[in-house]
Formats: C-alpha cells, sequence, structure tokens
C-alpha cells in the first residue's frame, strides 16, 4: 500500500511559461529546476486557464475556472476582482483538514487587500505578501524551520515575483525590462529567441535580460529546496513547481496561443515510484494540481472541481483530457475569447474589434516584434482562428476558412460552447450594442451545429499579446 505524503511545498513564479532548461531551451541557466524535474514527474503540455495572472491563479489554487470562480481579471486595484467564494482556496480546504497554513511572496488569486485579511478569506494561518527574491527566500526557509517543529502537516505557498518585468533605472528610456532588484542579464550561453519573435538585436537584449531573471529565480528555488533537504522534511513533502502562464513577450502573455497559455509543471511526490523522474506528455490544465494534490494527500474530492486528478494519467490507469480550454475577458482592458485545444488543434474565438495584441510588455518602446506582424498599424483579430498545431506548432497560419477543416472547426466549436455551458459564461450573453459579440456567438453556435456561419472569418493569421504600462501597485503584479 502507498502511504500519503504529510506535506505540500507548492513554488510559483509569474510569466515564466516553460522557459526553462528541462523544457528545451539550452541557454538559459536554471540547474536546480532541472535537478528537480530529473527527480520529479514533469508535465510537457501543462496550461494554464488563462494568459495572465490573477485567473491563472484563482484557477490553480481552486481547481475551477475564472468564469464559475469569478476572477475574470486583474485582484488588483484598480480592477479589484476577487473570488466569488474565497473558501475553495487550497489553503482553506486543507486548513480545515488540520493542516498548517502559510503564503510568501506573490497573492494575486483573489482580492488584494491587508495580508491579515487575505489569511483569514482564504484559510492561511499567516500570510506574508510581496518582497523580492531573497526576501522571499528568507520567509520560505524561516517558514520551513517553524514547520519542522510543529507536528501537525503544512502546506506553504510560495511565490516568486521573478521574472516579471519591473521598473529599473538601468532600462532603456521607454522600456520596462526584466532586470529587477539583483538581476543581471545573462547571455554566457547565447540567445534562445522564441520562434514567434523576429531574432534581431532588440529581441537578443531582451531574451538576455529575461534569462538573467529566470536564472535568478531559479537560484532562490534551490535554496528554497536545500533548506527543505537539510531539515528532514523532504520524504514527506509533495514539492509543486509552476507558473501563472506564458513569458510577458509579444504574442504570448495575454493571448490564448500555446505561448501565452503553456506552462511548467512539475511535482516530486516521495514514496511513489511512478512520480520518480517521468516526463507526461499528454496534456494536463492548472484546474487538474488541486485535485491531484488532494488525491496524493488522501482528502476526498468537493463534487464542484473542474479539474481531475492526474494520479491516474501518472500511475498508468487512466485517460488523459481530450480538451484544454482556455480563455481571456478582461485584463487592463475588455478583450473577450476563449479557446479550446485538442492535441492536433486550437480554435480560438475572439469576441470583440480589439487589436490582435494586447501589449503584455507594459512598455511604450517594444524592443521584440512578433515575425508575422505585418505592416505598420495592429489589424482586428479575426473572430475565428483555427491552427494545425503539428504542421504549425507557433500558431502562425489560421485554417478556420479552410472548408478542408470545416469538420475540424465543428468538433473543436461543440467542445468550446458545452465548456461555456457548464462553466456559465457570461460571454453566452451578448453585450448590448456589440454587434461583433452576436456575430462571433452566432458563428459559434453554427460551427457547433456544422452549419454555415452568418459571416466568413477572416484568414490572416491573428496574434495577439501583452498587458500596458502599470500604476506603481500595478507593475508588481500585472
Amino acid at each position: 500500500m502507498t502511504s500519503a505524503p504529510r506535506n505540500v511545498l507548492l513554488l510559483h513564479c509569474h510569466d515564466l511559461g516553460r522557459f526553462l532548461g528541462t523544457y528545451g531551451v539550452p541557454t538559459v541557466a536554471t540547474p536546480h529546476l532541472d535537478a528537480l524535474a530529473a527527480e520529479a514527474t514533469l508535465f510537457e503540455s501543462a496550461f494554464a486557464s488563462a494568459p495572465h495572472c490573477s485567473p491563472a491563479r484563482a484557477s490553480l489554487f481552486t481547481g475551477t475556472y475564472p468564469q464559475t470562480n469569478g476572477v475574470l481579471g486583474l485582484t488588483h486595484e484598480p480592477f479589484a476582482w476577487d473570488l466569488n467564494d474565497p473558501s475553495g482556496h487550497l489553503a482553506h480546504r486543507l486548513k480545515s483538514a488540520g493542516y498548517h497554513t502559510e503564503l510568501i511572496g506573490v497573492h494575486h488569486e483573489s482580492r488584494v487587500l491587508p495580508d491579515e485579511q487575505v489569511a483569514a478569506r482564504l484559510g492561511f494561518d499567516r500570510v506574508r505578501s510581496g518582497g523580492d527574491r531573497d526576501t522571499v527566500v528568507e520567509r520560505a526557509t524561516g517558514a520551513l524551520e517553524s514547520a519542522a517543529r510543529r507536528t501537525e502537516p503544512f502546506y506553504l505557498q510560495v511565490g516568486f515575483h521573478e521574472p516579471h518585468r519591473s521598473p529599473s533605472t538601468r532600462d532603456p528610456h521607454g522600456v520596462m525590462g526584466f532586470l529587477s532588484e539583483g538581476v543581471r542579464a545573462d547571455d554566457s550561453l547565447g540567445h534562445t529567441v522564441p520562434a514567434y519573435l523576429r531574432d534581431d538585436a532588440g529581441a537578443r537584449e531582451e531574451i538576455a535580460e529575461l534569462q538573467g531573471a529566470v536564472r535568478h529565480m531559479d537560484e532562490g528555488v534551490g535554496r528554497v529546496l536545500d533548506r527543505l533537504d537539510a531539515l528532514g522534511l523532504r520524504e514527506e513533502t509533495v514539492v509543486v513547481f509552476t507558473t501563472d502562464h506564458g513569458l510577458a513577450l509579444p504574442r504570448a502573455k495575454c493571448t490564448l496561443y500555446d505561448a501565452g497559455l503553456g506552462v511548467a509543471l512539475m511535482m516530486r511526490v516521495p514514496g511513489r515510484e511512478a512520480w520518480t523522474g517521468r516526463r507526461i506528455t499528454p496534456m494536463v490544465s492548472h484546474v487538474d494540481v488541486l485535485p491531484t494534490l488532494l488525491a496524493l494527500l488522501g482528502r476526498p474530492l468537493p463534487p464542484e472541481i473542474a479539474g481531475t486528478s492526474l494520479v491516474p494519467v501518472v500511475e498508468g490507469e487512466g485517460a488523459a483530457r481530450t480538451h484544454c480550454f482556455g480563455q481571456l475577458t478582461y485584463h487592463t482592458y475588455y478583450d473577450p475569447k476563449r479557446s479550446v485545444r485538442s492535441a492536433t488543434h486550437k480554435l480560438i474565438v475572439n469576441f470583440a474589434n480589439a487589436p490582435r495584441v494586447m501589449d503584455s510588455t507594459q512598455s511604450w518602446t517594444h524592443r521584440s516584434t512578433p515575425v508575422d506582424m505585418r505592416g505598420p498599424t495592429i489589424e482586428s483579430s479575426a473572430p475565428f482562428e483555427l491552427y494545425d498545431l503539428l504542421g504549425d506548432p507557433h500558431e502562425g497560419r489560421n485554417l478556420a476558412a479552410d472548408p478542408a477543416y470545416a469538420e475540424v472547426v465543428a468538433e473543436l466549436a461543440d467542445a468550446l460552447l458545452g465548456w461555456m455551458d457548464e462553466t456559465g459564461d457570461p460571454l453566452l450573453e451578448p453585450q448590448p450594442l456589440a454587434p461583433r459579440h452576436r456575430l462571433a456567438l452566432d458563428a459559434l453556435r453554427g460551427a457547433a451545429a456544422a452549419t454555415p456561419p452568418p459571416f466568413v472569418p477572416s484568414a490572416s493569421p491573428a496574434p495577439a499579446g501583452p498587458c500596458p504600462p502599470p500604476t506603481p501597485r500595478e507593475r508588481e503584479t500585472a
């Protein structure tokens, strides 16, 4: 019989995507996370429910989608979205089961309030939010030392701000880069410019900063894991590492492309051999993390959870999910869109005439530009986008209007519409005075019923992208 581990250490960071050595990025130095991956189960095709901070984290920590949990946008002022039911947070569920619960660093999954209020609402015994890497490491290692002296099991949630963009006196004029306190650009191993960006001097400058920020975060993770081991807690603690969404680069964060939704996810589970040194290729979703942890801890699964436990997938007893769903509603402005992904294709439905690219660089001046940028202006997004992920993994050729793919569109549209129904998606009710929303919704319903849409979706590829310039509070969390 397999014994259940007692504790959970959940490590997460901002804006990483899968930009790690263990995910095939050869020019970023991440020895500590690479070592963790070698001992753990790494999910090669893990996806967030949303390509931006608060909705993605709300799904991670509740096992539910943003349409259900209420976090459709950022949770800090002036946006102030919040969980409909804070008691659905993982900390609340574990505290009620006798766990000591603590949050250190990034909190962005519920309304941003004073730490004491966040603790009371989400079920934490203690919350110390904010702080740079070294502050987070100091607090996390101290929390582990305290945990080692207690008899009850613990849930420790540790969030690193890095590699989020941060203002710096070292930034070029008009740019917010990745040079937060203590971060140095790192091109010692070269540059890995993502395939969706032009590989030029501006991109390489930005990637060198990003690589330095990721390396900086990795060193912090290593120090926390080293302390866990030194305290003798390794063999009774599940360790999870993940991020909220994709990189804060054009055509990644704030888009429903894989570059925006794809995330690193690894779980080290002591005492269960099937979880050691594994790489799982089928798709998984952030909403699956909470039910997986509850299963590993021997806790019951509440019926309202949307995700499913990954224990059967890893231990060879269950089938992987057939679809992953994504959504964007509000980031810094209203840009409603939904997506469904199978193992081979992705359908994106854009419900507004927003620009193809929402700017996640938080900068006036852009050093990186998409390879599919056409002309001097940014056109509106196409109503439908369909991509063949096997032949076009970077989602550059929109096949939505190609008759050869009509059956694929119909199958994915039916799955997407079903998910929207299940989650009570507010987009199922067209917004007043928004003709484009009504047209897109009619087209989605027509496609799901395999009937001709009332308009022909544009065949042009539609990127999307980033997020805007920050207020003093936004720069910490946007």
